[in-house]
């Protein structure tokens, strides 16, 4: 692959995977609207593991808590606030590990990657995010996270897995109609995508081990480092701005997106 298209791929995975706007759709998108060829797999997994290292810095604090109360989790204590943190992220990754496996054995998830259902899913969950953050109560803090919405959001998380939707998106979704604040109910969301970009990178890369070589290994290691780039830039201007404004700009990309990929689908 070129330097421009390496690029190309890093910057749009570093910037959509945590803005509410689907970085798998805008991904997809790229062959498809711009006639380069589609980056794979490999390149696939690599940018992934920029944008996870990314959040896992961003939010370092908390991923520390939540690794150092795995070894009390084992041990069956979850009054510790690292052990419970580390249960309700693993219970909120079941769900769309189970979808993601449903996906693959059907084959639907090649399915659902055209143009037409990409705007859809832009459009409607666009307008879902918006109803939920505009009729949200912010009652709710981080601390305040349950087994029971850990659930809830691990099922709305699920339905991220069909393209267009944003994992981000969906997530902050059922943060704020859950009661979540603009900033913990994001904060949750990032956190929740460790175990998801793990469990999916995995899957991906135990799929395209067979492939790696060389040159491969080289453009994956420069994806990998400018997707981290844009991640930590998205990541640390959005959690900046959910301070003073809403998830409504983003609503407006996304209709206007949908809008315009729903016309380009139907008159192919």
């Amino acid at each position: 692959m070129t330097l421009y298209h390496l690029l190309l791929v890093a910057i749009i995975q570093g910037i959509t995977e945590f803005l509410p706007v689907s970085s798998s759709g805008h991904l997809i998108l790229l062959p498809n609207l711009t006639g380069l060829a589609d980056q794979g797999q490999v390149i696939d997994v690599a940018v992934h593991v920029g944008t996870l290292f990314a959040v896992i810095l961003y939010f370092w604090r908390d991923v520390r808590l939540a690794v150092m109360g795995l070894p009390k989790l084992f041990r069956g204590n979850l009054d510790d606030a690292g052990a419970k943190l580390a249960f309700l992220l693993i219970v909120g990754t079941i769900p769309v590990i189970l979808f993601g496996l449903f996906l693959k054995v059907t084959g639907l998830d090649d399915a659902m990657r055209g143009i037409t259902v990409i705007g859809w899913t832009m459009l409607i969950f666009g307008l879902v995010l918006y109803w939920a953050d505009q009729r949200g109560a912010t009652t709710k803090v981080a601390s305040d996270w349950s087994l029971k919405d850990a659930i809830t959001m691990g099922i709305w998380q699920a339905v991220a897995l069909i393209p267009g939707t944003s994992r981000s998106g969906i997530t902050i979704t059922a943060a704020r109609s859950l009661g979540y604040t603009r900033e913990d109910g994001a904060k949750l969301a990032m956190l929740m995508s460790i175990p998801t970009i793990i469990a999916s990178g995995t899957l991906l890369g135990l799929e395209v081990a067979s492939e790696a070589n060389t040159a491969l290994a080289r453009d994956g290691a420069i994806a990998a480092f400018f997707a981290f780039v844009a991640a930590m830039l998205a990541l640390t201007l959005m959690m900046r701005l959910l301070k003073s404004v809403s998830f409504t700009p983003y609503v407006i990309y996304r209709v206007i997106l949908g809008v315009i990929l729903i016309g380009i689908g139907y008159s192919a």
